[in-house]
């Protein structure tokens, strides 16, 4: 004869998995939270840059041709078998691309607050003298003014 307690338990543990398993499914997807849709989205890197022009030339040479999958692996070789000084013009506006997306995100973040960053007082024309001159100037035009 069979025993058909075992048979009963091992399908109650079997069941007993599958709901802690939907439960755990149910607790990530909550603390996950949702998006947020006014967050900026993520600057493509310099191959996807790329492959937006590459996509709108292989259009114009093959209009017949609509498969994804033919027009992506075209681009990608034609990427590998690029050097970097033909990257060079995809890579730096991926650079300008990102530079845009951290101001957003910092915007977005309340972190902006008109302030530069060290890299932004670097890179500025002006010396540190010409500044102060400035700022100088500028106190006396407020006091000609009455303040205002």
């Amino acid at each position: 004869m069979k025993d058909t307690k075992s048979n009963s338990s091992v399908s109650r543990k079997a069941d007993g998995r599958l709901t802690t398993k939907k439960a755990a499914e149910k607790t990530k997807k909550s603390a996950r939270g949702r998006k947020d849709p006014n967050k900026p989205k993520r600057p493509p890197s310099a191959f996807f840059v790329f492959m937006e022009q590459f996509r709108k030339e292989y259009k114009e040479k093959n209009p017949s041709n609509k498969l994804v999958s033919v027009v992506g692996k075209a681009g990608g070789d034609k990427w590998k078998s690029m050097s970097d000084a033909e990257k060079a013009p995809y890579v730096a506006k991926a650079e300008k691309l990102k530079a845009d997306y951290q101001k957003q995100i910092r915007s977005y973040n309340g972190q902006d607050d008109g302030k530069k960053t060290a890299a932004e007082e670097d890179s500025s024309d002006k010396s540190k003298s010409e500044v102060s001159e400035e700022r100088d100037g500028s106190d006396e035009e407020d006091e000609e003014d009455g303040g205002n």
